[in-house]
C-alpha cells in the first residue's frame, strides 16, 4: 500500500473530487468507472480505496459540494433583494437555472440522486425513516462523521434556506407551512423536465417556465408584484 504525505492526501483527495465532479457531469454516475477517475488523477485504482470506501461515497461527496454551492450562491442572490416575494422569486430563478445548466444538480434535484446515493450507503430507507415520527430519526449522514461522510441533513428540498419560515410568518402570505411552501418550490423545477420533450414544445418552453414562476409567486403572496429583474 502506497503511504502519503499528508499534503499528498489532501492534494490526492482534492484531485480525485474534481476527477469525479467532471467525469459524473460527462457520464452520470453508472458508466463512470472508479478507474476513469483513478486514470483521470494518475493514480492506481486499488489507491482510490484508501480514500473513499466506493465510487457511491465519491459521488456523494461531489453531490453535496454541488449542493453547498448552490445554496451559497442562493444566499447572495436573496441578499440583494429587499422583499420576501423578491427572494422567493430569485430562489426559484436561480435554482432553475442550475438545474437546465447543470446536470448533476438536476440530478440531485429533480432525479433525487442524493436519496438513491445515500440510501445504498447506509442502508437507509428514506420512506421509512420519515414516517416513524421519531424527529432524531432523519435518514441521513450525521454531520461530522468523517471527511469522506458529508452532512447530507439538508438533502434536496431547500430545508437549509431559512427564508419560508420568516415569509409564512406574514400576513400576506397565503400558506402558512414552510414545508408546503418548500415543496411548491421544489416541484416548480420538474418542469425542466418537460423541456424539449413533446409535452411542452420547445419553441414555447421559456414563456410556460416564466408564466409558472409569476402564477406560483403572485399566488403565494397575496398583495406585492412581481419585483426582481427577468
Amino acid at each position: 500500500m502506497a503511504r502519503f504525505t499528508d499534503e499528498d492526501r489532501e492534494r490526492i483527495r482534492k484531485e480525485l473530487i474534481e476527477a469525479g465532479h467532471k467525469l459524473f457531469a460527462q457520464f452520470g454516475f453508472d458508466r463512470t468507472r472508479v478507474s476513469d477517475i483513478t486514470e483521470e488523477v494518475g493514480i492506481g485504482t486499488s489507491t482510490f480505496y484508501q480514500f473513499f470506501d466506493s465510487k457511491e461515497q465519491l459521488y456523494l461527496v461531489v453531490l453535496v459540494s454541488e449542493r453547498d454551492q448552490l445554496f451559497e450562491q442562493l444566499e447572495a442572490v436573496v441578499g440583494e433583494v429587499e422583499t420576501p416575494q423578491a427572494e422567493a422569486e430569485m430562489i426559484l430563478r436561480t435554482t432553475l437555472k442550475q438545474v437546465r445548466s447543470n446536470p448533476l444538480i438536476r440530478r440531485l434535484f429533480v432525479e433525487g440522486e442524493i436519496r438513491r446515493i445515500d440510501e445504498q450507503l447506509n442502508g437507509t430507507n428514506y420512506d421509512d425513516a420519515t414516517s416513524t415520527g421519531d424527529d432524531n430519526n432523519t435518514g441521513t449522514i450525521s454531520e461530522g462523521d468523517s471527511d469522506n461522510k458529508p452532512d447530507t441533513g439538508a438533502e434536496a428540498d431547500f430545508r437549509v434556506l431559512p427564508q419560508p419560515e420568516a415569509w409564512v410568518a406574514r400576513d400576506d402570505v397565503r400558506i402558512d407551512d414552510p414545508d408546503i411552501v418548500r415543496g411548491l418550490l421544489r416541484s416548480l423545477l420538474f418542469v425542466t423536465q418537460a423541456q424539449n420533450t413533446p409535452i411542452v414544445l420547445n419553441e414555447t418552453y421559456d414563456e410556460v417556465e416564466e408564466a409558472l414562476i409569476d402564477t406560483v409567486i403572485t399566488g403565494l403572496f397575496a398583495d406585492e408584484s412581481m419585483s426582481s429583474t427577468v
